[in-house]
């Protein structure tokens, strides 16, 4: 820890804190039901988004799947555009037309989520290949959780990445539930999700998802070895959604996760556990945290507040930007 920049911490802390202010807020209005768009929250997985693309620059790509907010926001992606987004206003980033599963913004290389589980995946490798082609350096991240790893395309696009050593790094996020369907009940005792990928001769590793500074180092150094033209690389980070699966409320009660269990990952919250340390080292101080939250606060009122006086599309918007040019 003391061996990186206090600055770059400082970063890695604030990327977190923003997400989280961002979601919580996010929540707490989806109740007006004006957001009426599906909302899938990554509260608690923080560190995996602000870790991984807080090593790639604009130029680099990254695609999502349906639990997107933070790997656009971690990105670079427009906050009061995705809140127009999510009420679906014309200002969004999708003309309104997408909601909070289909983000999109080109300018910072976030080449879209869609809510179809291990869809992107395909796509990543595609853009992977096409920059290779036209004699790009660029990284292409492809985020997407566990279950995705048991859709046949998954199998296709590594093995396909494998074969062209492709410059694209695989980023699963392991949060151990599709829904409300554990590991248990979707693979074979045993197996785990880097046996996967290895299956396919991809250089794999597992590591904490809660541990922001570890996914950083982590993701670092398989983002360069990937564009450097070391093909292909895979990783599973294990982290923990706090909220329900689809929705703003918590869900431990209805029976496919324990309140203990929960209790248990809420314990290694990735914004506390670096917010503890930074604070023993002299980082970081109270002030600065009320600071921060002060800043991400005013930052999430403006966008709603841009997004609710924002202008929902008419109809002659209805099929424009449906079929590429």
């Amino acid at each position: 820890m003391s061996s990186m920049n206090a600055a770059l911490l400082r970063d890695l802390y604030f990327g977190m804190l923003r997400i989280r202010i961002i979601e919580e807020r996010i929540a707490d209005l989806y109740y007006e039901q004006e957001m009426r768009c599906p909302v899938h929250l990554c509260i608690g997985q923080e560190a995996v988004s602000v870790g991984v693309c807080e090593n790639l620059s604009v130029d680099d790509y990254v695609m999502s799947g349906h639990r997107s907010h933070g790997h656009y926001l971690a990105k670079g992606g427009d906050l009061p555009a995705m809140m127009a987004e999510m009420y679906g206003k014309v200002t969004g980033c999708c003309q309104g037309k997408g909601g909070s599963m289909h983000l999109l913004d080109r300018s910072v290389g976030f080449l879209g989520a869609t809510a179809i589980v291990g869809s992107t995946i395909p796509m990543s490798v595609g853009a992977a290949r096409a920059s290779v082609m036209r004699g790009e350096e660029r990284a292409v991240v492809s985020f997407f959780g566990e279950a995705a790893c048991e859709e046949g395309v998954f199998h296709e696009s590594l093995n396909f990445a494998a074969l062209e050593r492709l410059p694209v790094v695989f980023v699963c996020e392991n949060n151990l539930y599709s829904v409300y369907s554990p590991l248990g009940v979707r693979q074979p005792e045993g197996q785990s999700v880097i046996d996967l990928a290895q299956g396919h001769g991809i250089e794999s590793h597992e590591a904490d998802g809660n541990d922001v500074v570890e996914v950083y180092n982590l993701s670092r150094r398989l983002i360069k070895e990937a564009r450097g033209g070391g093909g292909p690389r895979f990783v599973e980070f294990k982290t923990y959604r706090w909220r329900e699966h689809c929705g703003p409320a918590y869900d431990n009660e209805i029976g496919y996760r324990t309140e203990v269990e929960f209790q248990q990952w809420k314990a290694r919250c990735p914004i506390e556990r670096l917010e503890t340390r930074l604070l023993e080292e002299g980082t970081l101080s109270p002030p600065d945290i009320k600071r921060m939250r002060s800043q991400v606060g005013e930052e999430i009122e403006n966008a709603v507040a841009y997004a609710k006086q924002s202008s929902f599309p008419d109809e002659s918007n209805l099929m424009e930007d449906v079929y590429a040019p």
